[in-house]
């Protein structure tokens, strides 16, 4: 049925049993094979009129183990000591990198990969290089251990100290190549700072375009790394003036809004900036779903695309989108603007004491989408095998 706002021909979702795609399905599907429109709420009906609160939290699908996390973060034990050891402990529970337990969530939900990057509370900011260099290489080392132990259910991100370019560098060289590494683990910006554009850092982003490695950013977390600094901690943002700042880490709009305009930041000064034409195979995978970009890709277009080598909309297909978008509509959107075959599953989970994770049906919201089952399977790990040469 037509809709005033031209959502993406999908059709409804589908049974369990339909969309349960086996390794032999993989093969077939092909992205934009979009079924006739649905009707998101109703006859020309608002998603807002109609929603219901927290769809992330919905039962997903049956599925045995199939899908990629692209976005899962965890804290191993060297790494942890290392930052204790530097006198700035990280607050991550040691339950993090139980391994065993990990698998058997993964299990009971569906999930057969994770790729394992560090938490927003790396330490890059404050180390010095031979700090940096310690603390990266324990992480990395970490993390070939991990594959080794589960190849099949652990891969990683390399972890690099951006603050020190020539450190990045050695230790890029060190590990890259190494089995259970697919991607370079970096945050948009550090403190503030643009060092993804400093003609210092430029040799480590070569390296990386030669090497033929994607990029997964995410921002930072901590006070100086905040998107506008203090202006989404007030007040106004929600924020008790008497709370305990420890109690949340995450304050007002520091995170929901702050990390969402910050990734958009970090895309649109890649494509201003002439990196993505400087390196023309780096390929990135943007967390928290691209943030504001998609939305304001068009505007960019508009009010300075005369300056860029290409259309906005073409650099957008440079980049992979997590799935972290919260409601079936912006996930619809999301494949309306980049296509199914950019989306790639991502949670942001912790894996912390207890059941509940930020993401406890991770395929929920791409199962509520309604895509056809060779674009669903395309976005649970279709995109990342071809991405990642699995």
């Amino acid at each position: 049925m037509p809709s005033r706002r031209n959502f993406l021909k999908s059709g409804a979702v589908a049974t369990a049993a339909g969309l349960m795609v086996g390794e032999g399905g993989l093969a077939q599907a092909q992205p934009g094979t979009f079924k006739e429109p649905a009707p998101i709420g109703g006859l020309g009906r608002s998603y807002a009129e109609t929603a219901s609160p927290h769809p992330w939290i919905k039962p997903q699908l049956p599925s045995p183990p199939i899908s990629i996390d692209v976005h899962t973060h965890w804290a191993p034990a060297g790494y942890l000591k290392a930052k204790a050891d530097l006198g700035q402990p990280d607050f991550l529970d040691p339950i993090n990198h139980d391994m065993d337990r990990r698998i058997k969530w993964m299990d009971a939900h569906g999930m057969q990969t994770q790729v394992l990057t560090l938490g927003g509370f790396r330490p890059w900011q404050w180390v010095t290089p031979e700090q940096g260099a310690k603390v990266s290489r324990v992480a990395n080392d970490e993390a070939m251990q991990a594959h080794k132990d589960n190849p099949s259910r652990f891969l990683a991100g390399i972890e690099l100290n951006v603050s020190d370019p020539q450190g990045s560098l050695a230790e890029l060289n060190r590990v890259a190549g190494k089995p259970g590494f697919v991607c370079v683990h970096m945050p948009t910006s550090l403190g503030g700072k643009e060092f993804l554009f400093d003609a210092a850092f430029q040799p480590v982003l070569a390296r990386i375009h030669d090497i033929g490695l994607p990029i997964i950013l995410h921002p930072l977390d901590g006070e100086p790394n905040w998107f506008l600094g203090k202006r989404l901690d007030d007040a106004a943002s929600g924020v008790d003036a008497n709370a305990n700042p420890m109690a949340n880490r995450f304050p007002g709009l520091t995170n929901s809004v702050g990390n969402s305009m910050e990734v958009a930041v970090c895309m649109a000064k890649l494509i201003a900036s002439g990196t993505l034409d400087r390196y023309p195979n780096l390929t990135f995978i943007i967390t928290c779903g691209g943030g504001a970009m998609p939305l304001i890709g068009g505007r960019m277009e508009n009010r300075g695309g005369a300056k860029y080598k290409q259309p906005v909309y073409e650099y957008m297909r440079r980049f992979y989108f997590d799935s972290l978008v919260y409601w079936p509509v912006n996930m619809r959107y999301l494949a309306d603007v980049v296509g199914p075959d950019r989306i790639v599953l991502g949670t942001d989970n912790m894996y912390g004491p207890g059941d509940n994770q930020m993401a406890n049906n991770p395929h929920s919201l791409i199962d509520q989408t309604g895509f056809t089952e060779a674009d669903r399977d395309l976005i649970l790990r279709g995109n990342l095998k071809r991405l990642f040469k699995l």
